[in-house]
Order: C-alpha cells, then sequence, then structure tokens
C-alpha cells in the first residue's frame, strides 16, 4: 500500500527511494527482519534496501508497551545521485517519508524482556508536512500551503515584514523564526483543543500551555502581536483545515474561548517577566555571570507564568547559560511546601493577626475587606476578571509596615478582593498583587475577624500602603479545586443515598489535586457501594446540571427537604446555599417536597464549578478508617482522574498478559509467581479508581489460586522424582572410595518443595557420615538455598557447617545460620551459583580431606 500509493498514485520517482529494515540485535535476541528486506527487494535494487540498527528500525512507544521493528521509505529531494549514505543522517534533502511499523511485541519492564503479542499488526506512521514538500517541491514544510496562509495572515495582522525562510543567525531579527514558532503552535493548540485537551498546570495540559505561552512570547516580542493576536492565528487555523477536521468547526467557540483566555492571562503577566528577565540578565552582565540562577528561572515560572523551557529559551539568545538544578532543587522546594499544605489545609507558610491587630485597623479607620468579588470567575475558561484594590495595611508578623521591599514575607490587607481565604475546608487561592513599581506573589490567604489577608513574597520591587494594585487570581488552580469542591458535594450527596442518613460529614479538604472527605459510618465500605457511589457521581458529571448558588435566611434555608449541613458548624445569617440541578429558589416554593432529597444541598461559601460537567471526570480511589466509626474517601476530578482512569486502562494489559500466562499448559510456577507479584506491586501502588483496583486484586487472587493448584501437582510429581534421585546418588556415593565430602547441585524439580532439600539431606546424612552441602535454586523466589551438615566431631575440629557456607552466601549475597553440625542460608544472587559452588568446594578440600 505505501508503495502504491506513493509511486502509483502519487507519482514519486522510484529511483529517489530508499528503503530501510531492520538489522536485528543479538544482544537483545532479535533476529534480522528479512522478510521485510525481501519484499523491498521487489521493488527497489539492494543499494536502495538498507539495513538500520535498533536506534533507526525498532519503534517502541516509551519504555514499556507494543513495540516491533520498522520499516521506513526516505526520498532524495535532488535525486541523479547515489543517496544511500545520506539516509538516516539528518540531511534535510534526504528524508522520511514513511514508517511501517511491525507491532509484534510487549515490553513490560522498563529495560525488561519482549514478549510476543498474540496479535500483530502494521502501523503507518507518514509525514503528511513532509509528503507536501516533497509533491510541492520545496526544501521546507514551512514553505508549503500548509503554512504558507497561515504567515500572510500574520502579516495581515501585525503589519511585519513578509516571511523570507531565514534561520539561525541568517535571521537576524528573529521574525522568520517567530513566524515558524506561531504557526507551528497555533495548529498543535488548535488541533489539541478539539480533541479536548485544555491547558493546565500539569500533566499534558502543562505541555499544551507551555506551547501556548512560546508562542505568545514570540507573537509578542519579535511580531509585535497585541492582545487577541494568536486567538486570530488560530482562527486562521481553524478556517483553513475544518474541512478535513470537523471537530475543529464543531469545536471552534470553544477553543478561541481557550486560546483568548490563556493569552490574556500570559499577557498579563509577560511583559512584567520579561522586564525581569532583563534585569537578571543585566545583573549579570554587571558581575560577568553567564549563568541564569534557579532562582530567577523559578521567580519567573512561579509569578510570571514563564515555564521553564521559556526561560531557557530566552537565555540561550542572550547566549547565557542556565541553572537547570538550581530551578529543579527550588522547584522541589515549593512542591514540599505544597505537599506540606496538602497534608493540611492550613499547612503552608503562613502569619496570624490576632484579635489585637484586627481591632487596630478597625480602630484606623479601615473597612472590613470586600471578597464579594471571588464569585466573579468562569470556571469553564479557568479565567476571571482581575480586581484593582488599594493596600490598607502591611503586616510583617510582628508589626504594621507603610513598605516591603523585595524578598519580604508580609500579609497584605486590600479594601477588597477576589481571592478565597482559606475556609471550609477549601484551601485558599494564590495568585499576585501588582502595583507600578512591584509585584508581590500570593502564597496563601487568610482571613482574621473582618479582614482577608494576602501572605506571601514580594517577588520584584515593593509594594506600599495605600497604593493602587492590581489582584490578579490564578483561576487554573482554583477551577482544579472547583472540580473537587463541586465534586466533594455530589459525592456527599452520593454517599448519603448509597449509605443512608448517617453518614454525616465529619470534616473535608478540598485541594487542586484532590478532595478528601471524612464521613460517620461503623463499617468500612463495601466495594460494590463504592462503585455505586462513584457511579452516581460519574452520571450527574454526565448530565452537565447547572450548579446554583443563592443566599437565603438561615431559617428558611434550613428547612429545605434534604439539605445536607456540617452538625455543630455555626453558619451566618443570611447562609449561601449551594445546589446541583435545581436552584434554591425553585426548593423555596415547596420547602418539604421530598423530591429535594434527590439533588445535591448544601451549605457553603466556596469557589465552585457554574456545571457539573465542567469537573469532567471522577474517581474515588481510595477509602480508609481514621477513628472509630469515621471512614474517609480520597477522590479525583478533571485530568488527575482521567490519568487515574488511563493508567487503569494500561494495568489492565498487565492483567492480561497473566491471565494468559496462567493459562498456559504446562505453567511455568516460577515465571508466573514473578509475573503475579509484579502485577500485584503495580496494582497497590497504582492511584486508580478504588473499583477498578479491587476488581483487579480479585482477578489477581484467581491467577494465584490456578498457579498455588499447579504448583500443589508440581510438589506430588516432584516428590517421587527427588525418592529416585536420592537413592540413586545414595548408591553411586556408596560406592566411591575415600568419599571426603559431599556438595551437590540439585536438580530443578527439588524448588517445587524446599522439605525435599531437607529430605535428601537427612538420607545423605544418614547413609554416608562425611560432610555435605546441598544447594537448590528456587525458582519460584530466584534464590539459592543451601543446607549443610557436617559431623559433629569434624565440625569441632576442621570447620562448622555455618563457616563451610560463609564465603558461599556473601558471594551470591545471602544470609544464613545455625548450628556446628547444621545450618542453611538463602543467596539472592542465582547468578553466582557457579561461583558459590567452587567456593564451597574449595573450603572442603581445605578443611575436611
Amino acid at each position: 500500500m505505501a508503495w502504491s500509493l506513493l509511486v502509483d498514485v502519487l507519482g514519486l520517482p522510484r529511483d529517489r527511494l530508499y528503503a530501510t529494515y531492520f538489522e536485528g540485535d543479538e544482544a537483545a535476541g532479535l533476529e534480522p527482519d528479512n522478510e521485510a528486506r525481501e519484499r523491498w527487494l521487489k521493488y527497489l535494487p539492494e543499494s536502495h534496501v538498507l539495513p538500520g540498527n535498533a536506534k533507526d528500525n525498532f519503534w517502541e512507544m516509551g519504555d514499556t508497551g507494543p513495540c516491533g521493528p520498522c520499516s521506513e521509505l526516505h526520498f532524495d529531494r535532488i535525486g541523479g545521485r547515489e543517496a544511500a549514505s545520506l539516509v538516516n543522517q539528518d540531511d534535510p534533502d534526504v528524508l522520511e517519508v514513511w514508517n511501517l511499523v511491525f507491532i509484534q511485541y510487549n515490553r513490560e519492564e522498563k529495560g525488561g524482556s519482549l514478549k510476543l503479542l498474540p496479535s500483530k499488526h502494521v502501523d503507518t506512521g507518514m509525514g503528511l508536512e513532509r509528503l507536501v514538500s516533497v509533491l510541492q517541491d520545496k526544501r521546507s514544510n514551512y514553505d508549503t500551503d500548509c503554512f504558507m496562509p497561515i504567515f500572510e495572515k500574520i502579516r495581515e495582522v501585525t503589519g511585519v515584514r513578509e516571511y523570507t525562510g531565514k534561520v539561525g543567525k541568517e535571521d537576524v531579527d528573529g521574525v522568520d523564526t517567530a513566524y515558524r514558532v506561531v504557526a507551528d503552535h497555533a495548529r498543535t493548540i488548535a488541533i489539541a483543543c478539539a480533541d479536548g485537551a485544555q491547558p493546565s498546570n500539569d500533566g499534558r495540559g502543562y505541555v499544551l500551555r507551555r506551547v501556548l505561552r512560546r508562542g505568545v512570547r514570540y507573537a509578542r516580542q519579535q511580531l509585535g502581536g497585541k492582545k487577541g493576536f494568536f486567538a486570530q492565528i488560530v482562527k486562521k487555523v481553524i478556517d483553513m483545515m475544518s474541512g478535513f477536521f470537523k471537530e475543529l468547526a464543531d469545536k471552534e467557540e470553544i477553543i478561541l474561548d481557550i486560546v483568548e483566555s490563556e493569552e490574556a492571562q500570559f499577557l498579563r503577566t509577560i511583559d512584567r517577566g520579561i522586564k525581569k528577565f532583563e534585569k537578571a540578565i543585566s545583573d549579570l552582565a554587571g558581575n560577568g555571570g553567564v549563568v541564569l540562577s534557579g532562582e530567577v528561572m523559578f521567580q519567573l515560572y512561579d509569578t510570571y507564568g514563564f515555564p521553564v523551557d521559556l526561560t531557557t529559551l530566552m537565555a540561550e539568545e542572550r547566549n547565557i547559560s542556565v541553572d537547570t538544578e538550581g530551578y529543579k532543587k527550588r522547584m522541589l522546594e515549593a512542591k514540599e511546601l505544597s505537599k506540606q499544605a496538602g497534608e493540611s489545609a492550613t499547612g503552608a507558610k503562613t502569619l496570624k493577626m490576632e484579635a489585637e491587630q484586627t481591632e487596630f485597623l478597625a480602630g484606623e479607620g479601615v473597612e472590613p475587606t470586600d471578597d464579594s468579588f471571588k464569585y466573579n470567575w468562569i470556571p469553564s475558561k479557568r479565567s476571571g476578571d482581575d480586581v484593582s484594590a488599594t493596600i490598607k495595611a502591611i503586616w510583617t508578623g510582628s508589626e504594621f509596615a507603610k513598605t516591603a521591599g523585595e524578598g519580604q514575607f508580609v500579609g497584605i490587607v486590600v479594601d477588597k478582593t477576589n481571592f478565597y481565604a482559606e475556609q471550609g475546608g477549601q484551601i485558599f487561592d494564590t495568585g499576585s498583587i501588582s502595583s507600578p513599581d512591584g509585584d508581590f506573589h500570593v502564597e496563601n490567604v487568610q482571613r482574621f475577624g473582618r479582614y482577608v489577608m494576602h501572605i506571601g513574597t514580594v517577588s520584584d520591587g515593593e509594594v506600599r500602603v495605600d497604593e493602587e494594585v492590581t489582584l490578579s487570581v490564578d483561576c487554573d488552580r482554583r477551577a482544579d479545586v472547583a472540580k473537587n469542591h463541586t465534586g466533594t458535594h455530589i459525592m456527599n450527596f452520593g454517599l448519603r443515598k448509597v449509605l443512608g442518613d448517617h453518614c454525616d460529614q465529619k470534616g473535608s479538604i478540598v485541594l487542586p489535586d484532590k478532595l478528601r472527605f471524612d464521613f460517620a459510618n461503623n463499617s468500612p465500605v463495601k466495594p460494590a457501594e463504592i462503585a455505586e457511589v462513584q457511579s452516581i457521581v460519574q452520571k450527574v458529571v454526565q448530565q452537565k446540571l447547572p450548579v446554583y448558588a443563592e443566599t437565603l435566611s438561615l431559617e428558611t434555608a434550613r428547612e429545605i427537604y434534604g439539605l445536607r449541613a456540617v452538625f455543630g458548624e455555626a453558619y451566618p445569617d443570611p447562609v449561601r446555599v449551594l445546589s446541583v440541578g435545581v436552584p434554591p429558589e425553585k426548593m423555596v416554593e415547596n420547602l418539604k417536597n421530598e423530591e429535594w432529597a434527590g439533588y445535591s444541598v448544601e451549605f457553603c461559601g466556596g469557589t465552585h464549578l457554574h456545571n457539573s460537567g465542567e469537573a469532567e471526570e471522577f474517581v474515588i480511589v481510595s477509602e480508609e478508617g481514621i477513628a472509630k466509626g469515621i471512614r474517609r474517601i480520597v477522590a479525583l476530578t478533571g485530568e488527575k482522574a482521567r490519568d487515574a482512569i488511563e493508567l487503569a486502562e494500561s494495568l489492565e494489559e498487565h492483567l492480561r498478559n497473566g491471565e494468559r500466562e496462567a493459562e498456559k499448559v504446562p505453567m511455568d510456577v516460577g515465571a508466573m509467581s514473578k509475573t503475579i507479584a509484579n502485577i500485584n506491586k503495580k496494582v497497590d501502588e497504582a492511584v486508580i479508581p478504588l473499583p477498578t483496583k479491587e476488581a483487579f486484586r480479585a482477578r489477581i487472587a484467581k491467577m494465584r489460586d490456578i498457579m498455588g493448584k499447579e504448583h500443589k501437582k508440581n510438589v506430588q510429581a516432584a516428590k517421587g522424582k527427588a525418592k529416585e534421585y536420592t537413592e540413586q546418588i545414595v548408591e553411586e556415593l556408596s560406592k566411591e572410595d575415600n568419599l571426603k565430602f559431599i556438595v551437590k547441585e540439585l536438580p530443578a524439580f527439588f524448588s517445587a518443595d524446599p522439605k525435599l532439600v531437607n529430605d535428601v539431606s537427612e538420607k545423605l546424612k544418614s547413609a554416608l557420615t562425611v560432610p555435605c552441602v546441598l544447594v537448590s535454586l528456587d525458582e519460584v523466589s530466584d534464590k539459592l538455598l543451601f543446607l549443610a551438615t557436617v559431623p559433629d566431631e569434624l565440625a569441632k575440629t576442621k570447620g562448622a557447617a555455618k563457616d563451610w557456607m560463609a564465603e558461599a552466601l556473601t558471594l551470591c549475597d545471602g544470609k544464613g545460620g545455625g548450628k556446628p553440625n547444621r545450618a542453611q542460608g538463602i543467596g539472592k544472587n542465582p547468578a553466582q551459583m557457579a561461583a558459590a559452588v567452587a567456593s564451597l568446594k574449595s573450603f572442603a578440600e581445605k578443611n575436611y580431606c
């Protein structure tokens, strides 16, 4: 098919095509792919059919998973020459245009052996843009009509000079590079978002965010792009490609919303970040330095949203190196702080104001903080409006100050805020406060009395009391928190529905990466009940029900049938009521309607989703007891939940492989035992949906049962063989003249039951009164078993049994012990069996002969 399309349909000259095949890998036990070679020789001369090593011609999707040899087709753009020596040499004029991957193996562990797949297939990889460049006779993909219309749009919007195709040092002003980056990244963003991906702060979402921000930075600095520019280029991509990719047109509004929001969010900080970068570079030059510190790189990431690869690129453009290790260290420190905060929602670095300080502020005429703006945001767009405010106080932890400079850790009180202060189990918001002369990184937000204090570090310049500032919440992080908070409410509803009204909430913590919920229940929640609760929540998410938040009088709200509230909690009056599916105002019309018990309705002042579908996904990953009558559930939403589901799907393949191995006749019990142990370890350590984990454990137990039955059969068979073997060697050794000692490696069937080794030892001891050591390989545990016996007199005068084994055990990383006349040991490294046996013989020859 590949040959037919390229040559017969597209008309590529066959004399400019070269095929490669896998040459084999002796170390990996892989034969050359001569079948592929022979097939290509039907179409190409021998000089155009080339062997390739594992690097070029053995395809793997990663450290583990399906893989196999591959065969590539390369095209010589120039022609009229022999270009075999240029294949796979990164020559721009001899390029791969097709790859046929023969998926026939599976690698279960990194660096592990390959296992044949039960079914095999051919996977085709074709470079569309490369092929277009060949057909249009262009030396670069960017010169084809895949990109030129996008370049024309860039020029139209910005008025920048025409694209000239320059690269490297020839692209003096960097404009051609910017053309390519913006066009390429706009295509990536459009397709990824059409497939359902969204920029975020972790996983694949962060890769997408890095791509988008890199594109925005090039557009801003090299092309002079204004706000909305990148979205216009993405729109051009949609117009160009939607005829082939229908989902681009179907999801155009969603894609453009995401891009506009992300672009606007980064543009709020990019100029200040570039200013920070330029200052750091200037300081370096002044000090004769050539390495950008990890601390500056971290600040650019943490405060201004600069991905580390973007900072690295900017530094390289200035011939400056970067302290990657310093950055990683600083990131680890930040993650540790975040982890501590995750263990307890109040675990982050903080400052406190006591009644004395809040009374002082009131006495100074400082009005209570208006934090109603925290609800003005759009979860689906992961964005919200900034708020302009005035700094009313700066608290150092010991006194109120008028100013705070770079590096100072302080608390800032403003007249109004869009930040959520930690409360009701929901973690605080993070973000930034910017003034004309400084930037403040908000790391924690707490409420003290009627004041909201933003706690963090002055990252640049200084901030002052009475100064006008702009407050920007990290809405990306808040959106993840909101998914988990709304998910908590729906799960609370699901628990009540499955377990009954007794399961009152006893506590909860809502974080960006997970939710934790404590509730009353006298016994562990059964796996089937967990699965039912999870299913209820998933159904509500799939129904995409509106999430309502309305303020009602406390007296009225308490009368809503089925309303959930935390026992003993003091609620304000009026109180905020949050419901999923039906608005509280409708419930008020008929407070005692039992229908309301079919919906999630609670008191809550947190920041939530606007629609249950925005949670995207929900899974329960653990359930445990934390005190008498108190259970705890941990669950995930959004991308974290999808990651858990995908991990479970990948483990499913390991389970199936194990089950296929368990069905083999005869079974290799040793190999099966290792397989089960490996699968069990993976399942135990995996963060996956709990119902799935329980199902996996049941299947593992079934495999163990099958293996156990097979093992019993092997033991019975081995007993008979062991009896015959023992009688045979006793007879043989009895005939030997001058027998001084016995060192014997036992056959593999002895590994079926260690007791068999003891039996043969006892019979040899009674029949032949000489020192004897037996060595057996236990194929189930993959360990060496040693059993030594020495007559009492020899043990006292020539060498005890444990001394005889000492060096051998050391050689095979083992341990042992026992009495002078009898000792046993276990070696962990069976590869040293021969060396261990040689050591045993050497000791015996020196001491017992």
